[in-house]
């Protein structure tokens, strides 16, 4: 039985109801991405058509997924709500932090020691709150999610830019920030851009060495790294009914390498059988009660083009392989042009590795043709060149592929079975040798290839294939390769062909697991507690944020002046900071440390005017904080682009950041700012910027008559007795200056639920 079916049971309820209102609502038929996003609104029925990337609009979605990094602090801001449970079903999956290196065993001890405090922190407070807590080894989030939570005609969000994976069951599944997983797991409306619509109708069916994974890299070499930007790709048509559901999960998944904000496909016959094989009948059952509902009106997949906002069309019939890369994941090459394209570019022939899995391509499916490849290999005496590895999604899928001898045949092969997770996909590789940096290449089934994103080598050149292809090149040891055309040398000096991959969407026998690593909540959460040490560098319970003092803000220091692009990295960066997602004192530590100072061009260097001296932001920060002086940032155009990572905002608000003034925000960053009760600004006359000096003294005016729409001033006080005075505007709305006041979003929740 699924998880959450009477939610389930409740959405398509009320979807009969919901959809002919907003029907009649828009005056035309409707896409399947309408009828979702139309019957998820906040404030249900419909009463008005939104602008495709124009309105800005509150969503409820029906649950959240958390993956281990993202979870922690997205957590500990969820426990200051002061709920007693999170407001929709919620999980979370240990997927991120287990790095690979010998082995899945060996692997996943390590990590289960390394990691252990903020495990036990997420199994606690999971615990507690009525989430699902997926242990480390049970899998990668989004294979996770596919087998156990996705549903057609359903929405969720997840704290993991591939939460889109979800779409190949039909369901909007959206990638978010930590804040906007614990706003919906408080009970707080969520909020989008009404997205842009693309088409994709995909005509004839797959064959021979060409798989789902090849749609994806045709589609990002016709839409680049940007082309999907705030649209939602959906996916139609007989090819797209042809492709298996964890095909489709591959698709939608590395929809975000072409910036979609996700992609999806209709409920049809292969949606059908996946739920069933996947323990989940029931869901299926009520699926087909409602099938009209969960795929796009007829009309629209008639006449697309007056429906969508840009068409693509793929005959999967003449789909060729592709191959990816390297450093990108849209430059597509089909491989009958792939070996000439090595050459002319001197990019490194010799491949160092094959890599297959990964929450993109880690199916039944996948792993059953990819080690039909590998039994060829053992049968026609050859021995792979590359080295291998295999990724498992799930557990449940490991279980099931040892359980039918894949497992052995890849061994045979020569192959390494690494943890199920997320592993070097995500750069959590302990490759032997990549400090030297040397030229290679590697070839992967994986979603991203960015320079250093597997091993940290940036000159490690690294494409992306299909599990088949990835495989087949492996065992050839050569990126000339092409097995379509190609022969290999084996042992005996003899010439031997590949055939055509074979293999299996589904198992014969059923999935089979022996412990999926779920742990179910206790049923009375009061009673538990959550596991945090208190000297402990990873994880700090969070303290709420004290309330606007109720005057105006005066005698602010200027902290930093960052002079143009200033991302949510150069803000607050990863990579090795990704220990401290879960302590805001210590990951505050680098606080706006890549920005660029405007007076000296220089990051890590800002004028203390307490003593005169110049230090890093961070420490400088500290020392007004210390003092009980308040600050201000004043940034560029777009200031705070980049991911969705609520850790930009808090860090500033913990250190004691009073303001951030801009010439513009990214919007996202601007309403993380003001869920923590930051004044977000910008100069009503860009040209102000220019105004600001190092040793300004600044104060904020108008703060006991803040109305939306209504301008607050900003009075400069230089350091030659001078004065400058100029209006900032502001987006505030009435809630969220209410967030302003209270101190944060989470502030006025906790206080309604202790009224």
């Amino acid at each position: 039985m699924a998880f959450d079916i009477n939610m389930i049971k409740e959405v398509y309820d009320n979807l009969g109801n919901k959809l002919a209102i907003a029907r009649k609502v828009v005056g035309k038929p409707l896409t399947l991405t309408e009828k979702i996003l139309y019957s998820h609104l906040w404030d249900n029925p419909a009463v008005q058509t939104y602008l495709r990337g124009v309105d800005y609009v509150d969503f409820a979605p029906d649950r959240v997924a958390m993956q281990d990094a993202t979870a922690q602090m997205a957590l500990l801001q969820f426990m200051q709500a002061g709920r007693p449970k999170v407001a929709v079903p919620s999980t979370v999956h240990c997927d991120h932090l287990i790095q690979a290196e010998i082995g899945a065993d060996k692997d996943l001890a390590t990590a289960k020691i390394q990691n252990k405090e903020v495990y036990d922190f997420l199994s606690s407070v999971s615990n507690k709150y009525g989430l699902g807590f997926w242990k480390p080894g049970a899998g990668i989030i989004h294979q996770v999610v596919l087998e156990n939570y996705a549903f057609p005609g359903g929405m969720m969000i997840g704290t993991d830019s591939h939460t889109p994976n979800a779409g190949g069951l039909g369901m909007i599944a959206i990638g978010v920030g930590g804040a906007d997983a614990c706003d919906v797991m408080a009970g707080l409306a969520w909020e989008l851009k009404f997205p842009k619509l693309i088409g994709v109708k995909l005509t004839g069916k797959l064959s021979g060495w060409t798989s789902a994974k090849d749609v994806i890299l045709k589609v990002a070499g016709i839409l680049t790294v940007k082309g999907g930007t705030g649209a939602i790709v959906e996916y139609f048509g007989e090819g797209a009914r042809s492709l298996s559901a964890t095909g489709k999960g591959t698709i939608c998944n590395m929809g975000a390498e072409i910036g979609a904000t996700t992609s999806i496909f209709g409920y049809d016959e292969k949606s059908e059988a996946y739920l069933r094989v996947t323990d989940r009948s029931d869901i299926a059952d009520l699926a087909n009660q409602v099938k009209a509902h969960l795929t796009g009106d007829d009309e629209v997949y008639a006449n697309p083009a007056l429906y969508f906002d840009e068409v693509i069309e793929i005959d999967l019939s003449t789909l060729e392989p592709h191959i990816n890369g390297p450093f990108t994941p849209d430059l597509a090459w089909p491989i009958s042009k792939f070996a000439a394209a090595v050459k002319e570019n001197n990019w490194p022939e010799k491949l160092e590795v094959g890599l297959i899995g990964s929450c993109t391509n880690s199916s039944y499916e996948d792993i059953s043709r990819a080690a039909s490849l590998a039994q060829q290999a053992v049968d026609k005496h050859l021995t792979a060149k590359s080295e291998f590895t295999i990724t498992p999604g799930s557990e449940q899928v490991r279980f099931t592929v040892y359980r039918d001898g894949f497992l052995n045949t890849f061994d045979k092969m020569g192959g390494v079975v690494l943890a199920n997770a997320c592993g070097p996909c995500i750069g959590q590789w302990a490759r032997h040798g990549a400090e030297k940096q040397e030229r290679n290449s590697i070839i992967t089934s994986f979603n991203r290839n960015f320079a250093k994103r597997a091993d940290g080598n940036p000159n490690t050149h690294s494409f992306v294939a299909s599990p088949e292809v990835v495989t087949a090149m492996a065992i050839a040891g050569s990126l000339t390769f092409n097995p379509l055309t190609d022969t290999l040398t084996n042992n005996n000096g003899e010439q031997v062909k590949l055939d055509e991959p074979t293999g299996w969407e589904l198992p014969t026998l059923g999935f089979a697991v022996e412990d999926a690593g779920y742990q179910a909540p206790a049923e009375d959460g009061s009673k538990v507690s959550v596991i945090v040490d208190e000297k402990s560098a990873r994880l700090q319970i969070l303290e709420p944020f004290k309330e606007w003092e109720g005057t105006d803000l005066t005698g602010l220091k200027l902290l930093i002046k960052a002079k143009g692009k200033c991302t949510t990295d150069h803000i607050s960066m990863a990579g090795p900071w990704l220990k401290f997602r879960g302590h805001l004192d210590n990951i505050s530590n680098n606080m706006l440390i890549g920005a660029i100072n405007f007076v000296n061009d220089k990051a890590e260097s800002v004028k203390n005017q307490l003593t005169g001296e110049y230090g890093s932001v961070p420490a400088t920060q500290r020392a007004y904080k210390a003092a009980g002086i308040g600050t201000v940032v004043v940034g560029d155009e777009n200031y705070g682009e980049g991911s969705s990572r609520e850790h930009a905002a808090m860090e500033p608000r913990f250190l004691g950041v009073r303001a951030i003034i801009v010439k513009s925000f990214a919007r996202i960053h601007e309403t993380n700012l003001k869920k923590q009760g930051m004044l977000g600004l910008t100069f009503a006359n860009p040209a102000d910027y220019d105004k600001v000096q190092e040793d300004d003294t600044i104060d904020i005016v108008g703060l006991n008559s803040f109305t939306p729409g209504k301008p607050l001033s900003v009075v400069l006080h230089h350091s030659n007795g001078t004065t400058d005075t100029f209006d900032v505007n502001h987006t505030y709305n009435e809630q969220q200056i209410k967030w302003f006041e209270a101190g944060a979003a989470l502030n006025i929740i906790r206080k309604n639920m202790m009224a």
